[in-house]
């Protein structure tokens, strides 16, 4: 069984502090208005994000929220980079993924926590 890192979330404009661990950008889109040198970012994850094709259809519309988790779920278990990702972090005490969208309850973010959460005991 493997270990369990511990897994956050975060939008990227809040301000990085020690505590964040190794912060991983999960959004497939730069964030508007941070800079590449202001985001102290230890990695940027696009092959984790929705499909470009999934976000826009999702277009943040909290009407969409549960068939879209479905479908990113969808995505995240077809996706041959997840057990990759998860081999690389499996002993990284904690990973803080970061996102760029305004709301904080529909965010693709939460849904690849959860998923990863879930991926990492196994």
């Amino acid at each position: 069984m493997r270990q369990q890192p511990t897994i956050v979330i975060k939008r990227i404009y809040e301000e990085p502090n020690e505590e964040d661990g190794y912060r991983i950008l999960v959004d497939r889109l730069w964030p508007r208005g941070i800079s590449k040198e202001g985001a102290l970012i230890d990695e940027w994850t696009k092959d984790l994000a929705p499909s470009a094709l999934l976000r826009k259809w999702y277009n943040h519309q909290p009407a969409l929220w549960k068939e879209f988790g479905k479908l990113y779920r969808n995505e995240l278990k077809e996706n041959a980079y997840v057990p990759t990702f998860i081999d690389k972090h499996k002993d990284t005490g904690k990973l803080t993924l970061l996102y760029a969208g305004k709301d904080e309850k529909h965010t693709h973010a939460i849904i690849l926590q959860e998923y990863l959460l879930k991926h990492f005991g196994k």
